[in-house]
């Protein structure tokens, strides 16, 4: 599939499942605005909020830059795929690089103090902050980054910020 081609367009036959959108991109960072464009369209058809939104943003534009600059080496004859699953509760977004992979137990803690003033290192460490869940695929060609985030009511956020009598009063 080339830059910007996208399954499930106008007269399509659809597939079985659940929708999905796809792209598959040099990696260079200036496609990173479409991808962003793509994301705020999805967002918005799904009726996420404005912080939920920015944080499937960050998230995945994250996930995008680190298999351009650090899988791929800057390097366009080589293809960043994403892939957005869009789900009722929720939106999967699946980031497939190239690259040889990396040990995510060697990533360095970017809360520990010796760590605080570093320039980078902080990308997996926020996506795992603002993602309900972020998982690592190392099983075939490249790496697969899939970023989660479950579709919350309005109501279910106003519901978590009230206390609740008797399970949140201080003893």
């Amino acid at each position: 599939m080339s830059a910007g081609e996208a399954t499930g367009a106008r007269g399509a036959t659809p597939a079985a499942g659940p929708p999905e959108i796809r792209l598959s991109l040099p990696s260079r960072l200036d496609y990173l605005e479409i991808i962003d464009k793509v994301i705020d369209g999805v967002a918005d058809q799904m009726e996420f909020d404005g912080d939920q939104k920015d944080e499937i943003a960050i998230s995945v534009l994250e996930a995008c830059t680190n298999s351009i600059q650090h899988a791929h080496n800057h390097d366009p004859a080589l293809l960043v795929e994403v892939t957005f699953h869009v789900l009722p509760d929720r939106l999967e977004v699946t980031v497939r690089d190239q690259g040889q992979g990396f040990d995510v137990e060697l990533v360095e803690d970017a809360g520990a103090p010796e760590n605080l003033l570093k320039p980078r290192g902080r990308g997996i460490f926020i996506m795992r902050s603002v993602m309900d869940e972020v998982r690592f695929d190392f099983s075939g060609p490249g790496t697969a980054c899939t970023l989660v985030k479950i579709k919350r009511s309005p109501a279910a956020d106003q519901d978590e910020a009230t206390p609740r009598a008797g399970l949140d009063d201080p003893a």
